[in-house]
């Protein structure tokens, strides 16, 4: 890409500050941020937690391993995401979350190959993420071989264009050519990608019908309805 995704414009708030806004906005649990050893990240909110990498360029595995170590826990299931997935949607992520029920994983697939950065997986997966490691098996795939896996068909999932990441600048380009998603704000329907492109300025304000703070960098998505009073 050329320079570091997470750091990456997305109509003027850091990518990485929108997908974790947006996982903010699905889950319950803590938001934990892994980055390898002396990267710096964009500003986030206080309420995102960052780990660092335990070894450096062990690739996604060892930053699971690190991610569920910071979970602890503190929850039974993590979504795991990778950073350039701007078009993410809570919808999507709640889904994939919800679909685990008794296995280790749920994992999406797009066009039959496995997505295991845009799944959810059960925390007690790190024993099996230990070993893996120690064996220096990296590969996320030997991970999904050790586990009882949910595939899911990405297609059948709500928001599946939440899997559309930045692999090449041209993707990226692409990408920032898109419509911003359709919001209702106060009945009208208006393209916005942050709560900060409809704020014009007002501080009392309710998204899908609860209150929540006027921070210009909320991520908004399709089918959100803003109201401010």
């Amino acid at each position: 890409m050329g320079s570091p995704k997470a750091a990456l414009d997305w109509h003027g708030t850091p990518l990485l500050r929108r997908v974790t806004g947006v996982l903010s906005r699905a889950v319950g649990g803590p938001i934990v941020v892994v980055s390898a050893p002396g990267q710096e990240l964009p500003p986030l909110p206080d309420t995102i937690e960052t780990a660092t990498d335990a070894a450096p360029d062990r690739g996604p595995l060892q930053g699971l391993a690190s991610g569920l170590a910071a979970v602890g826990e503190r929850a039974t299931v993590a979504y795991v995401s990778s950073v350039d997935v701007p078009l993410l949607h809570p919808a999507f992520v709640r889904s994939v979350v919800g679909a685990v029920g008794e296995h280790d994983a749920a994992v999406p697939l797009l066009n039959g190959r496995a997505q295991p950065l845009a799944a959810a997986y059960r925390v007690g997966v790190r024993d099996v993420v230990a070993d893996l490691l120690a064996e220096d098996r990296l590969a996320m795939s030997a991970l999904l071989d050790r586990c009882r896996v949910r595939s899911l068909a990405a297609a059948t999932l709500p928001a599946s264009y939440s899997t559309m990441n930045l692999n090449e600048p041209r993707d990226y380009e692409q990408a920032l050519a898109l419509r911003a998603p359709g919001v209702s704000v106060d009945g009208s329907i208006v393209p916005a990608w942050t709560l900060g492109d409809v704020l014009s300025g007002r501080t009392a304000v309710t998204l899908n019908g609860e209150p929540v703070e006027p921070d210009p960098e909320l991520p908004l998505v399709a089918g959100d309805e803003v109201t401010f009073s």
